[in-house]
Protein backbone atom coordinates (compact mmCIF):
# COMPACT_ATOMS: atom_id res chain seq x y z
CA UNK A 1 0.00 0.00 0.00
CA UNK A 2 2.82 2.39 0.91
CA UNK A 3 4.58 1.62 -2.37
CA UNK A 4 1.37 2.34 -4.26
CA UNK A 5 1.05 5.72 -2.52
CA UNK A 6 4.65 6.60 -3.37
CA UNK A 7 4.11 5.60 -7.02
CA UNK A 8 0.97 7.72 -7.25
CA UNK A 9 2.75 10.66 -5.64
CA UNK A 10 5.62 10.49 -8.14
CA UNK A 11 3.20 10.12 -11.04
CA UNK A 12 1.19 13.10 -9.82
CA UNK A 13 4.30 15.28 -9.60
CA UNK A 14 5.33 14.27 -13.11
CA UNK A 15 1.86 15.06 -14.46
CA UNK A 16 1.70 18.42 -12.72
CA UNK A 17 5.17 19.35 -13.95
CA UNK A 18 4.16 18.50 -17.50
CA UNK A 19 0.92 20.47 -17.12
CA UNK A 20 2.79 23.48 -15.75
CA UNK A 21 5.18 23.40 -18.69
CA UNK A 22 2.31 23.34 -21.19
CA UNK A 23 0.32 25.96 -19.24
CA UNK A 24 3.02 28.60 -19.67
CA UNK A 25 2.32 31.14 -22.40
CA UNK A 26 4.86 30.29 -25.11
CA UNK A 27 7.21 32.98 -26.39
CA UNK A 28 9.89 33.20 -29.06
CA UNK A 29 8.08 30.70 -31.26
CA UNK A 30 9.13 29.77 -34.78
CA UNK A 31 5.78 30.27 -36.48
CA UNK A 32 4.52 28.20 -39.40
CA UNK A 33 1.40 29.35 -41.26
CA UNK A 34 -0.70 26.50 -42.71
CA UNK A 35 -3.02 27.41 -45.58
CA UNK A 36 -4.82 25.67 -48.42
CA UNK A 37 -7.53 23.04 -48.57
CA UNK A 38 -8.18 19.57 -47.12
CA UNK A 39 -4.83 17.92 -47.82
CA UNK A 40 -3.18 20.68 -45.79
CA UNK A 41 -5.82 20.46 -43.08
CA UNK A 42 -5.22 16.70 -43.02
CA UNK A 43 -7.53 13.74 -43.47
CA UNK A 44 -5.20 10.98 -42.29
CA UNK A 45 -6.46 8.49 -39.71
CA UNK A 46 -5.45 9.56 -36.20
CA UNK A 47 -3.52 6.97 -34.19
CA UNK A 48 -2.43 7.04 -30.51
CA UNK A 49 1.04 8.12 -31.65
CA UNK A 50 -0.48 11.25 -33.18
CA UNK A 51 -1.88 12.22 -29.79
CA UNK A 52 1.53 12.33 -28.14
CA UNK A 53 2.64 15.87 -27.36
CA UNK A 54 6.04 17.49 -27.60
CA UNK A 55 6.58 20.27 -25.01
CA UNK A 56 8.19 22.45 -27.71
CA UNK A 57 5.43 22.19 -30.33
CA UNK A 58 2.30 24.31 -30.01
CA UNK A 59 -0.73 25.05 -32.15
CA UNK A 60 -3.08 28.05 -32.22
CA UNK A 61 -6.49 26.57 -31.54
CA UNK A 62 -9.91 27.73 -32.77
CA UNK A 63 -10.17 30.16 -29.86
CA UNK A 64 -6.76 31.64 -30.77
CA UNK A 65 -5.07 30.19 -27.69
CA UNK A 66 -1.72 28.41 -27.75
CA UNK A 67 -2.14 24.77 -26.74
CA UNK A 68 0.12 21.69 -27.01
CA UNK A 69 -0.03 20.41 -30.57
CA UNK A 70 -1.62 17.07 -31.36
CA UNK A 71 -3.67 15.75 -34.27
CA UNK A 72 -5.99 16.85 -35.58
CA UNK A 73 -4.30 20.25 -35.65
CA UNK A 74 -6.97 21.71 -37.92
CA UNK A 75 -10.61 22.19 -36.99
CA UNK A 76 -12.10 23.18 -40.36
CA UNK A 77 -14.40 20.15 -40.51
CA UNK A 78 -14.31 18.38 -37.14
CA UNK A 79 -16.08 15.23 -38.34
CA UNK A 80 -13.36 14.45 -40.89
CA UNK A 81 -10.29 16.36 -39.62
CA UNK A 82 -7.30 14.12 -39.09
CA UNK A 83 -3.53 13.85 -39.36
CA UNK A 84 -1.92 16.50 -41.54
CA UNK A 85 1.55 17.02 -42.92
CA UNK A 86 2.23 19.86 -40.46
CA UNK A 87 2.69 17.52 -37.49
CA UNK A 88 5.66 15.66 -38.94
CA UNK A 89 7.03 18.95 -40.28
CA UNK A 90 7.00 20.31 -36.73
CA UNK A 91 8.57 17.16 -35.28
CA UNK A 92 11.39 17.33 -37.81
CA UNK A 93 11.88 21.01 -37.01
CA UNK A 94 12.03 20.35 -33.26
CA UNK A 95 14.49 17.47 -33.72
CA UNK A 96 16.75 19.53 -35.97
CA UNK A 97 16.80 22.52 -33.64
CA UNK A 98 16.64 21.28 -30.03
CA UNK A 99 16.36 24.79 -28.59
CA UNK A 100 13.53 25.91 -30.87
CA UNK A 101 9.85 26.11 -30.00
CA UNK A 102 7.47 25.72 -32.93
CA UNK A 103 4.08 27.35 -33.27
CA UNK A 104 1.65 25.98 -35.86
CA UNK A 105 -1.04 28.35 -37.18
CA UNK A 106 -3.77 26.18 -38.74
CA UNK A 107 -5.93 28.06 -41.25
CA UNK A 108 -6.56 25.57 -44.08
CA UNK A 109 -10.12 24.69 -45.01
CA UNK A 110 -11.28 21.66 -46.96
CA UNK A 111 -12.86 22.00 -50.39
CA UNK A 112 -11.76 25.58 -51.01
CA UNK A 113 -10.55 27.08 -54.28
CA UNK A 114 -7.74 29.56 -54.76
CA UNK A 115 -10.30 32.29 -55.49
CA UNK A 116 -11.70 31.71 -52.00
CA UNK A 117 -8.24 32.61 -50.68
CA UNK A 118 -7.84 35.88 -52.55
CA UNK A 119 -7.21 39.03 -50.48
CA UNK A 120 -10.41 40.31 -48.90
CA UNK A 121 -12.03 36.89 -48.71
CA UNK A 122 -13.13 35.40 -45.40
CA UNK A 123 -10.42 32.71 -45.47
CA UNK A 124 -7.66 35.15 -46.31
CA UNK A 125 -8.81 37.68 -43.70
CA UNK A 126 -9.01 34.97 -41.03
CA UNK A 127 -5.53 33.67 -41.85
CA UNK A 128 -4.00 37.14 -41.67
CA UNK A 129 -5.74 37.89 -38.37
CA UNK A 130 -4.61 34.63 -36.79
CA UNK A 131 -1.06 35.00 -38.10
CA UNK A 132 -0.78 38.57 -36.79
CA UNK A 133 -1.99 37.44 -33.38
CA UNK A 134 0.53 34.59 -33.43
CA UNK A 135 3.33 37.00 -34.32
CA UNK A 136 2.99 38.49 -30.85
CA UNK A 137 4.48 35.22 -29.59
CA UNK A 138 7.23 34.74 -32.16
CA UNK A 139 8.34 35.22 -35.74
CA UNK A 140 6.98 33.74 -38.93
CA UNK A 141 9.52 31.43 -40.56
CA UNK A 142 7.49 29.49 -43.13
CA UNK A 143 4.25 29.49 -45.09
CA UNK A 144 3.09 26.00 -46.05
CA UNK A 145 0.53 25.73 -48.85
CA UNK A 146 -1.27 22.73 -50.27
CA UNK A 147 -4.24 23.31 -52.53
CA UNK A 148 -5.31 22.68 -56.10
CA UNK A 149 -7.82 19.86 -56.22
CA UNK A 150 -10.53 22.53 -56.53
CA UNK A 151 -8.54 24.29 -59.30
CA UNK A 152 -7.51 21.28 -61.36
CA UNK A 153 -9.71 22.06 -64.37
CA UNK A 154 -7.87 23.26 -67.49
CA UNK A 155 -9.25 26.80 -67.31
CA UNK A 156 -8.32 27.30 -63.66
CA UNK A 157 -4.93 25.64 -64.01
CA UNK A 158 -3.99 28.06 -66.81
CA UNK A 159 -4.46 31.13 -64.60
CA UNK A 160 -3.21 29.61 -61.35
CA UNK A 161 0.37 30.98 -61.36
CA UNK A 162 -0.75 34.59 -61.73
CA UNK A 163 -3.54 34.27 -59.18
CA UNK A 164 -1.36 32.50 -56.63
CA UNK A 165 1.51 34.94 -57.09
CA UNK A 166 -0.80 37.90 -56.46
CA UNK A 167 -2.25 36.32 -53.32
CA UNK A 168 1.15 35.49 -51.84
CA UNK A 169 2.54 38.95 -52.61
CA UNK A 170 -0.31 40.53 -50.69
CA UNK A 171 -0.06 38.01 -47.86
CA UNK A 172 3.64 38.68 -47.39
CA UNK A 173 2.98 42.43 -47.40
CA UNK A 174 0.16 42.15 -44.87
CA UNK A 175 2.31 40.03 -42.54
CA UNK A 176 5.59 41.88 -43.02
CA UNK A 177 7.04 38.62 -44.29
CA UNK A 178 8.76 39.51 -47.56
CA UNK A 179 11.53 36.94 -47.12
CA UNK A 180 9.55 34.14 -45.49
CA UNK A 181 9.74 31.03 -47.71
CA UNK A 182 6.59 29.61 -49.27
CA UNK A 183 6.52 25.81 -49.64
CA UNK A 184 4.04 24.30 -52.11
CA UNK A 185 3.21 20.61 -52.50
CA UNK A 186 2.11 18.65 -55.55
CA UNK A 187 -1.34 17.10 -55.70
CA UNK A 188 -1.54 13.34 -55.31
CA UNK A 189 -0.08 11.43 -58.22
CA UNK A 190 -2.62 8.68 -57.58
CA UNK A 191 -5.10 10.52 -59.82
CA UNK A 192 -4.24 11.05 -63.47
CA UNK A 193 -6.59 14.04 -63.55
CA UNK A 194 -4.16 15.96 -61.34
CA UNK A 195 -1.18 15.50 -63.68
CA UNK A 196 -1.74 18.74 -65.69
CA UNK A 197 -1.97 20.73 -62.45
CA UNK A 198 1.26 19.25 -61.14
CA UNK A 199 2.96 19.95 -64.45
CA UNK A 200 1.98 23.61 -64.06
CA UNK A 201 3.34 24.02 -60.52
CA UNK A 202 6.96 24.85 -61.52
CA UNK A 203 5.50 28.00 -63.10
CA UNK A 204 4.18 28.90 -59.65
CA UNK A 205 7.53 28.51 -57.93
CA UNK A 206 9.20 30.49 -60.72
CA UNK A 207 6.67 33.31 -60.36
CA UNK A 208 6.94 33.59 -56.56
CA UNK A 209 10.24 34.63 -54.93
CA UNK A 210 11.61 32.26 -52.28
CA UNK A 211 9.12 29.58 -53.18
CA UNK A 212 9.80 25.87 -53.67
CA UNK A 213 7.92 22.77 -54.73
CA UNK A 214 7.59 19.46 -52.87
CA UNK A 215 7.13 16.22 -54.80
CA UNK A 216 4.27 13.85 -53.99
CA UNK A 217 5.85 10.94 -55.85
CA UNK A 218 5.02 7.58 -54.31
CA UNK A 219 2.61 8.92 -51.70
CA UNK A 220 -0.58 6.92 -51.16
CA UNK A 221 -4.16 7.91 -50.51
CA UNK A 222 -7.25 7.08 -48.52
CA UNK A 223 -9.99 5.01 -50.11
CA UNK A 224 -11.58 8.21 -51.47
CA UNK A 225 -8.67 8.65 -53.93
CA UNK A 226 -8.63 12.37 -53.05
CA UNK A 227 -6.83 12.65 -49.72
CA UNK A 228 -3.36 11.48 -48.78
CA UNK A 229 -3.38 8.79 -46.10
CA UNK A 230 -1.67 9.11 -42.73
CA UNK A 231 1.64 7.54 -43.71
CA UNK A 232 1.78 9.65 -46.87
CA UNK A 233 1.14 12.84 -44.90
CA UNK A 234 3.93 12.00 -42.46
CA UNK A 235 6.27 11.45 -45.41
CA UNK A 236 5.00 14.65 -47.03
CA UNK A 237 5.72 16.57 -43.83
CA UNK A 238 9.31 15.32 -43.87
CA UNK A 239 9.66 16.37 -47.50
CA UNK A 240 8.24 19.82 -46.77
CA UNK A 241 10.79 20.24 -43.98
CA UNK A 242 13.67 19.10 -46.19
CA UNK A 243 12.71 21.78 -48.71
CA UNK A 244 12.32 24.36 -45.93
CA UNK A 245 15.83 23.55 -44.71
CA UNK A 246 17.29 24.53 -48.07
CA UNK A 247 16.16 28.09 -47.46
CA UNK A 248 17.56 28.07 -43.93
CA UNK A 249 20.95 26.93 -45.23
CA UNK A 250 21.25 29.54 -47.97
Amino acid sequence: MRRAKIFLSVASVAFLSCFALFAEEPTDLRLVLLIGQSNMAGRGKVTPADQQMNPRIFMLDKACAWVPAKDPVHFDKPKVAGVGLCSEFARQFAAKEPAAKIGLIPCAFGGTSLDQWKPGSALYTNAVARAKLAQKSGRLVAILWHQGEADSSASKTATYPARFSAMIARLRADLGAADVPVIVGELGRYRDAYAPFNAMLPQVTNAVPRCALVSSEGLGCNDDKVHFNRDALCAFGRRYFEVFERFANR
